[in-house]
């Protein structure tokens, strides 16, 4: 039972890791320039490095329907560039995901799959694609949604110890970052870590860098380039998935099985739909 993961960015990659370890077999779709910043718990980072290890789970680069293979032989999850899903007419997936993150459809339609389910706003369920997975926190964090959107995004980073939009950082013009600290680095206000074609950027707040853009990318103004977390003792969590992630991953865990199972309830009692494909 295959499943396309449109994106590999941290978020999807909680996604993909909750899925292989339910026994799913998973293709992550990229570009070929992915701008995630939580680098380190990202998928999308062997685009650039060609294999990358998230709490023991290994991602590797493909540029063949044969390396595909050999990675699903060796329990790795391959990573293709195809921005444009060609390669779905002729793997035929059974489910997708769009876990692009964009805020807005790139492309995802309804017929791609038996089974199609989007991440975030810009898409509604019964329409574009069948169930929708809320991404904003709160309450209604990971909630499926049968019919309908998710929130619209405010633009507002989620609050870590009373600090929201201070913690993220953002390009203040277009051009070639530079970078001079690492993701895990302690930084103090007011710190350069590092610039953009000679501009510098510098630290919003103190704490530890928990994401910072590839170095050499090309961003464009207002781009988000950087996430310092304030509280400075917890280092492990720039390796590890997000709670955020987590949740979400779950809750298209629970979508999937929610299609595929199928739940009916009559007289007190539940019986099971099997949807399970043949092939």
């Amino acid at each position: 039972m295959l499943v396309i993961v449109r994106g590999a960015g941290d978020i999807a990659t909680g996604v993909i890791h909750r899925l292989f370890k339910s026994g799913f077999k998973i293709l992550a779709l990229e570009t070929d320039n992915p701008s995630a910043i939580r680098r380190t718990v990202s998928f999308s980072e062997c685009i650039y490095k060609e294999k990358q290890e998230v709490e023991g789970v290994v991602a590797r680069k493909v540029i063949s329907l044969e390396e595909m293979e050999e990675c699903w032989k060796n329990f790795e999850i391959p990573v293709m560039v195809d921005s444009e899903c060609k390669c779905i007419k002729k793997l035929k997936p059974y489910i997708l995901i769009d876990a692009i993150l964009a805020k807005k459809n790139l492309g995802t339609k309804q017929d791609m799959a038996p089974i199609t389910i989007a991440l975030g706003p810009g898409f509604e369920a019964g329409k574009d694609v069948d169930l929708v997975i809320e991404t904003m926190r709160g309450h209604n964090l990971g909630r499926v949604i049968n019919s309908g959107s998710a929130a619209k995004n405010t633009g507002i980073p989620g609050n870590i110890a009373g600090f929201s939009s201070e913690r993220v950082i953002y390009s203040a013009n277009t051009g070639i970052f530079t970078g001079y600290k690492k993701i895990g680095d302690l930084v103090e206000v007011g710190q350069i870590i590092g610039d953009i074609d000679g501009y510098p950027v510098k630290a919003t707040i103190s704490g530890l860098l928990r994401g910072i853009i590839s170095d050499g990318y090309y961003v464009k103004d207002r781009f988000k380039i950087a996430d310092i977390d304030p509280r400075k003792t917890e280092y492990q969590n720039c390796f590890l998935i997000s709670d955020k992630a987590r949740t979400i991953g779950g809750a298209v865990l629970e979508g999937i099985l929610k299609k595929i199972i199928g739940v009916e309830r009559e007289n007190g009692l539940t019986y099971f739909r099997e949807n399970f494909p043949t092939s």
